[in-house]
């Protein structure tokens, strides 16, 4: 079956394979049953161990006694917090050590394909303490022969291949194993993550993925991995509202796991649900807080992503006070860590220090403070940029073009005869295509300060075309400034305004309810004349900012034309 991808004004260069492929995978799924399956005892008595983490049933060969603390590291490999599954596991080989399939479990949360990471040394060492298979069923044995093929030779994905062909052999020939199921449907969104390249490809294993655990879903609904996987499997602008009910159930099902807390919101950001993905991405932060101050671990184990995207979803709110305090908590932990203290976990390197980058990036661009751009924003020994060099040289000079901007009135814009060359952005396809597209941005602002339109906005085009051609975006957006909104502001700055709708709109395809495309929008209506299209725009860009800084002009200019509209 061939499918045609496109980019369309109705979409953001995807295609309609994914709405396809969902019908077809979920009426071919197995029919799933919770069946006793012929091989081992059953374990009921242990679902009390799994704690707040779900409800899985997985029968296992072994003492009755290790049971309880295998199931409890399964479910916590499914929420992907790997410490926790691993200290389960080996609680399991320690009460019992010919407990074969613990030693499974702690190879397995040494592989972690959707954060493209492994650690195939730890992987091997507890896979070489299985000393007798003699008591697993065939069944387990199938699952030893999967992780030894995952963790064995060749490179990543190669080995990727061949575990997910084996996955797919266990879940088709046992179709009452759940588990099987779940992580064949893993494995495939390990795979998608080889396809940046090819998005059919990718997106043809996000979706069989997201079919498998919606199966999964709709026998238990419990089960973390059916809400957990169906997220990820539709993490995109256009496939997120199949995940919602998952969003919404997730972080219920598995309260006591961080990134079950954080998780729901990689939904909510797509669907631009500001206030849900606050609440998502503040329960994930405070539950790995609490995770790490319980155990007394380092604070390089807190989960900065969701601080990171906490601090997102206020900036959309227009909750700019709050977003500056959670800088200031990050500043707090890098100083009382010594900034860039260096965390080894399960063979990884987790530092303070990650994602400030980011945070002070998107505070600069959101509220368009671009003094700040200029601020020391270094903690200790560690400097803004050292984290992303490319990202902070960006953030500088967008700042300082975007103030120049600012300031140039239109009386003394530069003519173009007398301007200074602007030399063309020195990109190389060798280069990230973020780094790319920022050289474009900048040239673009260049072009703009010179007064040289066509030159400005030629920049722009090749931005946007390079901007879609990258994998859907996930969370805030990389770019920090999506280009379509600095198209359509600049559109906007010359006089443009239906041009820059037809760009503010298209932004708000990759990035629903992001507030500055919102107000760019409603600007562009009211230059056009059109009276209910402003009025309607700044109407949802209040709603997304129902909870913003009260002294924001933003506001002010939203509430003034819907008042005005009002008495006319």
């Amino acid at each position: 079956m061939f499918t045609r991808r496109y980019t369309s004004k109705y979409g953001p260069g995807r295609s309609c394979l994914g709405y396809f492929l969902i019908a077809i995978f979920v009426m071919a799924l197995p029919q799933l049953t919770l069946g006793e399956m012929d091989d081992a005892s059953s374990s009921s008595e242990g679902s009390a161990a799994l704690g707040q983490l779900g409800s899985i049933e997985f029968p296992a060969s072994g003492s009755r006694e290790a049971h309880p603390h295998f199931l409890r590291g399964v479910a916590a490999l499914h929420s992907f917090w790997y410490e926790e599954a691993i200290e389960a596991f080996r609680r399991a080989t320690t009460i019992d050590p010919n407990f074969v399939m613990g030693y499974w479990g702690e190879a397995m949360a040494n592989n972690h394909p959707v954060w493209q990471e492994e650690n195939v040394e730890a992987a091997r060492a507890a896979l070489g303490k299985v000393s007798n298979t003699a008591s697993a069923t065939v069944r387990e044995r199938q699952y030893l022969q999967a992780v030894n093929t995952l963790f064995g030779e060749g490179d990543k994905f190669a080995r990727d291949q061949a575990y997910a062909a084996r996955m797919e052999s266990l879940a088709s020939e046992y179709p009452e194993d759940l588990e099987a199921t779940c992580f064949y449907a893993l494995s495939l969104l390990g795979l998608a993550i080889h396809y940046d390249e090819e998005p059919y490809l990718q997106e043809k294993y996000r979706v069989q993925a997201g079919a498998l655990a919606l199966g999964v879903y709709g026998v238990n609904p419990n089960h973390p991995c059916a809400a957990h996987y169906t997220i990820h499997a539709f993490d995109d602008p256009i496939h997120a509202i199949l995940a919602l009910p998952q969003a919404r159930r997730y972080a219920k099902i598995a309260p006591e796991a961080h990134h079950a807390q954080h998780m729901p919101a990689h939904i909510f950001v797509q669907l631009g649900m500001w206030d849900q993905a606050a609440a998502s991405n503040k329960a994930g932060w405070k539950t790995s807080q609490a995770w790490v101050k319980d155990k007394q671990l380092p604070l390089s184990l807190q989960d900065y992503h969701s601080l990171y995207w906490l601090q997102y979803a206020y900036l959309q709110q227009g909750r700019y006070n709050a977003a500056a305090a959670l800088i200031l908590e990050k500043q707090q932990d890098m100083a009382q860590s010594s900034s860039g203290q260096q965390t080894q976990v399960l063979g990884y390197d987790r530092k303070v220090n990650r994602n400030y980058d980011q945070m002070v990036a998107a505070f600069i661009i959101e509220t368009e403070r671009w003094e700040l751009a200029d601020q020391a924003w270094n903690v200790n020994d560690y400097r803004f940029g050292d984290e992303s060099p490319s990202m902070s040289v960006y953030i500088r000079e967008f700042a300082q073009s975007m103030s120049t901007l600012r300031n140039q009135s239109v009386a003394h814009r530069v003519h173009p005869g007398l301007a200074s060359p602007v030399p063309e952005p020195s990109t190389q396809s060798t280069e990230p295509v973020t780094a790319q597209i920022w050289k474009l941005q900048i040239a673009a602002l260049k072009h703009l300060i010179n007064g040289d339109h066509s030159q400005a906005l030629r920049m722009l085009d090749q931005a946007t075309a390079l901007e879609e051609s990258l994998p859907p975006p996930s969370g805030p957006p990389d770019l920090i400034k999506p280009t379509h909104e600095l198209y359509g502001e600049i559109l906007l700055g010359i006089d443009r305004p239906k041009e820059a709708q037809e760009q503010f709109e298209r932004s708000l395809l990759w990035h629903p309810n992001r507030a500055r495309s919102l107000l760019g929008l409603a600007r562009a209506a009211a230059q056009l004349g059109h009276i209910q299209a402003t009025r309607q725009a700044y109407s949802n860009f209040l709603n997304i900012w129902n909870q913003a800084d009260s002294d924001l002009p933003e506001v002010n200019e939203a509430r003034q034309f819907i008042q005005q509209a009002v008495q006319q």
